[in-house]
């Protein structure tokens, strides 16, 4: 069930402030259906769980609570951890935690997509035994470098980045994928790449993605390369292509990009403030560097630009134990959990 369907003419995205339209299939393979067109009652008691995705909306939560009316087993999976989504203090923060435990009470069992959210759950109350492993993977498969797909589009996009003349072929590339908003501060490896090196031998700077700040980050780094919104399909070549892949953020519940990018054998960069620092970053496929630090985040480029080929090796080694497998296992334990 979904909250929505997704339009065939697309939807207005806030994060990218453009309209867009996924290339990749949402809904197929599968029988599916919009709540806002079903008797959300009657839909609930056909089945024999109920699989939740967050618990941030209205609708969501009317699933959960005609699922306890029937006597129907909830399970629960959410990005939610300390670091991008705080509980706050005092009064506020005592009501929220009592708003959340109320709602995990109503929950079965628990999709833990990695530590810090593992951690979460247990800090709000949920029992050990009732959280079973399910990470936050992608298709690896997709975003091989050595499928015929990857290497045609990487093939075209060399020849069209050449022709682009603060493009420079012999310099590594540095690459950010994400929505230029904020909190994923774009800023600071604009930052970082000007204060440690002279523009003649400055990296490629590749920033795939749009946002309100755009025109903003642009006019602060005339000499980067802005592609704008790129859809799934044709990320995997930028990946490829890149030396290293950045992701600056403030907080980041957990990061996907970085799951792309290890799959593409790219080395990789993380603030410490992006949940999936903990399980999937540390010195033999990257670094993690102190959010908000531009000279920390220096350092960290510097070493990973030294290490990239070997680093990026370990990264798809890595990554291959973060995948589907291991979520589909996951899930059958959970699910084992209600016989």
């Amino acid at each position: 069930m979904f909250e929505r369907l997704p339009s065939d003419d697309g939807f207005f995205d806030p994060g990218f402030n453009k309209k867009i339209s996924w290339d990749v299939p949402l809904t197929t393979g599968y029988d599916h259906m919009a709540l806002d067109t079903i008797d959300i009652a009657r839909e609930v008691a056909k089945v024999d769980v109920v699989w939740l995705h967050g618990w941030q909306t209205l609708k969501i939560r009317s699933v959960l609570r005609h699922a306890n009316l029937a006597g129907v087993p909830v399970l629960m999976r959410s990005e939610n951890c300390e670091l991008a989504m705080p509980d706050g203090h005092g009064l506020r923060g005592w009501m929220k935690r009592a708003y959340i435990r109320r709602i995990f009470d109503s929950c079965d069992a628990f999709l833990a997509i990695g530590s810090a959210n593992r951690r979460y759950y247990l800090n709000h109350g949920v029992d050990l035994h009732a959280i079973f492993s399910m990470p936050y993977a992608i298709d690896n498969e997709a975003f091989s470098v050595t499928s015929d797909h990857t290497c045609s589009l990487s093939s075209r996009l060399i020849q069209q980045l050449s022709e682009i003349s603060k493009f420079d072929t012999q310099r590594p590339v540095v690459l950010v994928a994400h929505k230029l908003i904020a909190r994923k501060r774009t800023d600071l490896i604009i930052d970082a790449l000007e204060q440690n090196w002279n523009p003649e031998t400055r990296p490629n700077l590749i920033v795939v993605g749009d946002g309100h700040l755009r025109a903003e980050l642009e006019r602060q780094a005339p000499w980067a390369i802005f592609t704008g919104f790129i859809n799934q399909s044709e990320l995997p070549a930028y990946y490829k292509l890149a030396d290293v892949f950045v992701l600056p953020s403030e907080r980041e519940p957990w990061g996907l990009a970085v799951n792309e990018a290890m799959a593409a054998t790219t080395s990789v960069i993380v603030s410490d403030q992006v949940g999936c620092a903990e399980d999937l970053v540390d010195k033999s496929v990257g670094m993690s560097f102190q959010s908000g630090n531009a000279t920390s985040l220096a350092t960290s480029l510097c070493l990973c630009l030294e290490n990239r080929a070997a680093m990026g090796l370990a990264a798809a080694a890595k990554i291959e134990k973060w995948s589907f497998r291991e979520d589909i296992e996951g899930l059958r334990q959970a699910l084992a959990s209600f016989r």
